[in-house]
């Protein structure tokens, strides 16, 4: 997986990045590929009970939550149902901006977390995303219009610069692996209470 860092701290935009790496299709597609692959690899382990355990994040603070719920911390499900659509609406976008629509809308809707809540669900959630980004890719056209950019407010613009067509992709799969860390942590926790029951 490539180091978002440097987009990620402003050093870089996304678009720079995408640009000085030549950043195509099919590169789109391996590096989601390896970020689903990645968390499918995290199931290795786990039972049903794992996927809803309610893990301790002292640093949660979602003020976007339902109310009761803005402190919580996100279980496996949860964890899987915010970063695969966050991955399929930068895959959604760079369809359009690459086609010559210059998106101003979140094309975004996240499976509801609640209902997930065993290995098989979370397995089959990410399968249906890893064909949904790919199928997004597939509407590229051979010659995508990278001049093509997101309609978006002043202050996006100023911390991440502008979003064509494999930027907006790969500002989707930054957040994914940005909650890598925090996924792993959880599958941790669950494992160790479930150690601790026995």
């Amino acid at each position: 997986m490539i180091d978002f860092a440097p987009m990620r701290d402003g050093e870089l935009t996304y678009l720079e990045y995408a640009a000085q790496e030549n950043i195509s299709a099919e590169d789109l597609r391996r590096l989601s590929d390896e970020s689903v692959g990645f968390l499918l690899s995290l199931l290795d382990g786990l039972a049903d009970a794992d996927i809803v355990f309610d893990p301790e994040d002292p640093n949660a603070d979602d003020p976007f939550a339902v109310e009761g719920e803005e402190e919580i911390g996100w279980n496996f499900g949860h964890l899987i149902a915010h970063v695969t659509a966050s991955s399929e609406e930068g895959a959604a976008l760079s369809s359009l901006l690459a086609r010559g629509v210059p998106a101003s809308e979140r094309p975004r809707y996240e499976t509801p977390w609640r209902d997930i809540k065993t290995v098989a669900q979370v397995r089959q959630r990410l399968e249906e995303s890893r064909r949904m980004r790919n199928a997004y890719l597939e509407t590229w056209p051979d010659a995508p219009l990278l001049d093509v950019c997101r309609v978006v407010s002043e202050r996006f613009s100023a911390r991440f610069g502008e979003m064509n067509a494999p930027a907006a992709f790969l500002f989707g799969l930054s957040h994914e692996v940005g909650h890598y860390e925090q996924i792993e942590e959880v599958k941790r926790q669950a494992l160790a209470a479930r150690a601790a029951a026995m």
